[in-house]
C-alpha cells in the first residue's frame, strides 16, 4: 500500500465513524454510504461535486446516476478516461431530499476534502457546481475573484495549497444540463479548456 492509499484510507474510516455530522443518522437510517471518492490516486485532474444523491448514497460511488453519465460523456469528449482521474464531493453524506448542502455541512466535512487536495496533489483541481466553487475558490487564495458561476465557468486560474500548486477552474455541475441543452454545450466547450490544462 503507497502513502497515498493508506491516508485516503483513513479518510474513509474517519467519515464513516463521522457521528457529529448532521447527516450521519440519515445516513444510518437509510442504509446509505458515505461517497469519499474514487478514481486515479495519482490522477492530474481532480473534479469535486457538492454532495451525494440517492444513486451515489446507495452505491457509495460519486457521480454515477444521471449526472454521472453527462460527466462520463464531457470526459469522452475530450478524450479523458474517468479511470485517469479523481471525482469526489465537498460533502461526503448525502442531504435529505437532494438539497443543498448547508454551510455546517460543508464545514464539518471540508477538512476532508482539504486532505484528499493535499494526498492527490492534482495538477488541475476542476469543480462541478456552485458551492464547491465558492468552497475552493475562498480556501486556495482565489476570494477576490469569487463571483457568479455563469460568468466565471471556463476560467482558470493558479492556486496553491500549503505544499503543491494547481489550475483551478470551475464548471457548471453537470446536473444543471439534464434539462438544459444550452448548459451542456457550455460544458462541452468548458471541457476542452480543462484538457488543455492537464
Amino acid at each position: 500500500m503507497s502513502y497515498k492509499d493508506d491516508n485516503l484510507r483513513a479518510i474513509k474510516d474517519e467519515v464513516l465513524a463521522l457521528s457529529a455530522s448532521p447527516l450521519y443518522q440519515y445516513r444510518v437510517d437509510n442504509k446509505y454510504f458515505p461517497v469519499i471518492g474514487e478514481g486515479n490516486h495519482d490522477a492530474s485532474i481532480m473534479f469535486i461535486g457538492e454532495a451525494p444523491g440517492e444513486n451515489e448514497a446507495k452505491t457509495g460511488k460519486p457521480f454515477c446516476g444521471r449526472a454521472g453519465k453527462i460527466l462520463d460523456m464531457l470526459l469522452e469528449s475530450v478524450g479523458i478516461k474517468r479511470k485517469d482521474v479523481y471525482v469526489t464531493n465537498i460533502v461526503k453524506d448525502r442531504p435529505p431530499g437532494n438539497r443543498d448542502p448547508s454551510p455546517e455541512e460543508i464545514d464539518i466535512y471540508a477538512p476532508f476534502l482539504d486532505r484528499q487536495i493535499e494526498i492527490i496533489k492534482p495538477k488541475v483541481v476542476a469543480t462541478l457546481g456552485r458551492f464547491s466553487m465558492i468552497y475552493v475558490m475562498n480556501r486556495y487564495g482565489l476570494e477576490l475573484e469569487v463571483g457568479p458561476i455563469s460568468v466565471l465557468h471556463g476560467q482558470t486560474f493558479d492556486a496553491e495549497t500549503d505544499n503543491s500548486q494547481f489550475k483551478y477552474i470551475s464548471l457548471y455541475h453537470p446536473a444543471a444540463a439534464i434539462y438544459n441543452q444550452h448548459l451542456l454545450d457550455t460544458l462541452k466547450e468548458d471541457f476542452k479548456v480543462l484538457k488543455n490544462l492537464a
